[in-house]
């Protein structure tokens, strides 16, 4: 329902003439002549240049849509080095998981618990429980005389197990440390990339936090990390405002097939609602809005608590009677819901 006439919204006959020559050329359809006119626009226009970045971007993400083999050609590229892999690397891939849950239970620690399992579907361990079994199989790698085969400097392990950890004060810390040291061993561990990027906008630091979303985004195997990341990179360029960027990540989501085969994410369409209605495009929001209750009617309560703590769809509402008369008889649901929550 929302296709490339979606760029066209509010454009000048010239401006739509531009952009789709802005289109061709991402996928190489242009002649020279047109081609080097357009690139030309492209340096000079900052507007152009976003918008043929936002088209280069929306061409790899469709291409990982309709031809899902890329993906899971890498996922068995993945699997044939695991099996071909040596008692080191299973021995460093261990540690690295230990690691990754003691870190990520520091870090939920840290944060208010159901707000990051909401955007992260994630769950904690149990702090001492891990440290006790990460200590126990560090000791036992060194005991058995295995540290030599693998490349990880396993004394630093146990120094790690031993005191240092403990030396740092703020949970927090101590979790990106030890999500740290999971990247050190494995430098494509995607989950433990995703929570570093969360800590990153917890803290405000959005440069760093999109970098490693964009990682993620870019290089993951598994499709339901590249969900989470798209979502993330989108709630960054809703908080600037750059509702029109947000919705690209937001529709991959959908585009993709993640949110009927993973309930979880099904938050995407509610993004969308609410980035269209930032567009202005409230007859869009309306429709993004019904297609959310009419797939997962169970989520109409926890959909108008968040359209209650939206800034957007309240002064949406609040600020045009037509949509506020247009989302009461769309999505009866929704108010009732609001009701039930005392709104």
């Amino acid at each position: 329902m929302n296709g490339f006439e979606d760029w066209m919204d509010g454009l000048t006959e010239g401006q739509i003439a531009l952009q789709y020559n802005l289109s061709c050329l991402a996928d190489g359809e242009l002649d020279e002549s047109t081609a080097a006119q357009a690139l030309v626009k492209i340096e000079s226009d900052e507007g152009c240049r976003a918008f043929f970045e936002d088209v280069q971007r929306c061409a790899r993400m469709h291409r990982d849509v309709v031809d899902p083999g890329r993906i899971s050609a890498r996922i068995a590229m993945m699997a044939g080095a695991l099996q071909g892999g040596h008692e080191g690397q299973q021995l460093n891939r261990r540690l690295a998981t230990i690691f990754y849950q003691l870190g990520k239970a520091y870090v939920l620690s840290a944060v208010d618990f159901d707000r990051f399992r909401e955007q992260v579907f994630a769950s904690a361990v149990p702090i001492t429980q891990t440290k006790t079994m990460g200590r126990g199989f560090v000791d036992g790698v060194l005991s058995g005389g295995r540290a030599g085969r693998g490349q990880q400097d396993w004394a630093e392990a146990r120094h790690l197990f031993n005191g240092r950890l403990e030396r740092i004060e703020e949970p927090m810390e101590k979790g990106v440390r030890l999500l740290e040291q999971v990247l050190e061993i494995e430098s494509d561990h995607e989950e433990a990339r995703i929570y570093l990027a969360y800590v990153h906008a917890y803290q405000g630091h959005s440069l760093k936090a999109e970098r490693l979303y964009r990682e993620v985004f870019d290089t993951a195997m598994v499709l339901e990390n590249r969900g989470h990341a798209a979502m993330q990179i989108g709630q960054l360029f809703s908080k600037e405002g750059d509702h029109r960027r947000a919705a690209t990540y937001f529709r991959w989501v959908t585009l993709s097939g993640l949110a009927e085969r993973e309930p979880r994410f099904w938050a995407a369409y509610f993004n969308l609602a609410i980035a269209s209605l930032g567009m202005g495009r409230t007859q869009r929001g309306l429709l993004w809005f019904r297609d959310l209750l009419d797939q997962f009617p169970e989520q109409a309560q926890e959909a108008a608590r968040l359209c209650m703590g939206s800034p957007t769809f309240r002064a949406t509402i609040e600020g045009d009677s037509n949509f506020a008369e247009a989302f009461e008889q769309w999505c009866p649901e929704l108010l009732n819901a609001a009701g039930n929550e005392g709104h």
